[in-house]
């Protein structure tokens, strides 16, 4: 068998054309251009602008890079989207590397007011817990109602982050302009973000902004997965955790 190799230049020529057929290229029209994305439009078609996919690739691959060494040191990432867009990505994204997220609506506080917000989480698992348990029996039948209610209320505020037991090492974004309260609150904490943002957005309002299309569907997906793809690349290489040693110590 005769082994074909690509060069980096190839590589990068076969990302673009992915890009541009999902559709990454495509910003807004000029009149709802923020002034910082000037440098990344290429042109215009049908008043509707145009990233340059050759400034995206490259700022894609600092995210990547950035990404990669969180999977190497086992770090803990919040994919966060409230978009109906970008929902399900997240989630998969999320579940796929057994991360917490946010696919709804931000929870002021989620990272300034940590603390509290941890307690409310341990208590939504405390009382599911009872409830799995057959616990809750010995209160009557409305008392269980009400119960029922608040379990589902903190479930549906908190169920993405229940996993987070600490502040992350990182969140990542879609529309940082769409969830400006996130950024800010990760910003405050001094956990740095990774976005992606189109043209309306503010290319400097996070460390590691990603210019493309970030309403369509396919072309969040494509982003989200190159992320994916990035922790899971540095996972590999990180070291290993040994077990603690199961043998009685010596007498």
């Amino acid at each position: 068998m005769v082994e074909t190799t690509h060069s980096q230049e190839e590589v990068s020529d076969e990302r673009m054309e992915r890009m541009f057929k999902v559709g990454a290229h495509f910003a807004y029209s000029k009149s709802r251009r923020h002034p910082s994305m000037k440098p990344y439009i290429f042109g215009a078609k049908n008043k509707v602008e145009l990233f340059d996919l050759e400034k995206t690739a490259k700022i894609l691959d600092n995210a990547k890079a950035f990404v990669e060494e969180l999977g190497r040191g086992r770090k803990t990432i919040v994919f966060v989207s409230g978009k109906r867009e970008a929902r399900e990505a997240i989630r998969d994204a999320a579940a796929s590397l057994s991360m917490p997220f946010v696919a709804g609506r931000w929870i002021g506080g989620s990272f300034t007011n940590f603390s509290e917000i941890r307690k409310r989480i341990d208590k939504y698992e405390d009382l599911v817990s009872k409830r799995e348990k057959g616990e809750l029996s010995k209160y009557t039948k409305k008392e269980r109602l009400l119960i029922d209610r608040e379990i589902t209320a903190l479930e549906d505020m908190f169920l993405g982050i229940v996993p987070l037991k600490k502040l992350p090492d990182a969140v990542f974004v879609i529309d940082a302009g769409h969830e400006e309260i996130a950024v800010t609150e990760a910003h405050a904490v001094n956990v740095p973000v990774v976005a992606l943002i189109s043209s309306d957005c503010d290319a400097t309002s996070v460390e590691y902004p990603i210019i493309a299309n970030d309403s369509s569907p396919s072309s969040i997906r494509f982003i989200v997965s190159e992320i994916v793809e990035s922790y899971n690349k540095g996972l590999k290489m990180a070291p290993v955790v040994s077990e603690p040693s199961q043998q009685p110590p010596r007498a």
